[in-house]
């Protein structure tokens, strides 16, 4: 008997209709019993903005737009430095006494649902905002059938 074969997510087959492949981003989420470990930097809030919308906030003082990338593929939404140039920082505004800003590399991923859009990303005062939208189709959207 596999992992696979004892996961809570199999039990919840039998009783769904097409959840198939949600059950299978959690499985590869969570891996064999655990979540991956991903470090606590930089810091991110996820707020609701409305009633369809979101933005994923993201903390990063000391970086520009021109260090940091945000991709989507695949349901997987990454932000990640590009190659941070240490050495300019000190030449251009003087010699650093103590670091407390950290420019770090980092990668930051967040899964995305299939009906969820994102819409843009602006970094504006330390703070990159990726806004999104779930757009729900018109089949799933609520509708009263008629009976005959």
């Amino acid at each position: 008997m596999t992992s696979k074969d004892l996961s809570i997510f199999n039990s919840l087959r039998p009783f769904s209709i097409g959840f198939d492949d949600m059950f299978e981003q959690f499985e590869s989420m969570l891996g064999n019993g655990g979540l991956t470990m991903q470090s606590n930097y930089p810091p991110y809030n996820i707020r609701k903005t409305g009633k369809d919308n979101y933005a994923i906030e993201v903390a990063l003082a000391g970086f520009n737009k021109n260090d940091v990338e945000v991709e989507f593929e695949d349901n997987l939404l990454t932000v990640r430095t590009k190659q941070v140039n240490k050495s300019e920082n000190n030449e251009v505004n003087g010699e650093i006494i103590h670091k407390g800003i950290s420019q770090r590399q980092f990668t930051r991923s967040f899964t995305i649902a299939d009906d969820v859009k994102v819409n843009g990303a602006e970094l504006k005062d330390g703070l990159l905002t990726i806004s999104c939208e779930r757009i729900i189709p018109e089949h799933k959207k609520k509708k009263l059938i008629e009976i005959k």
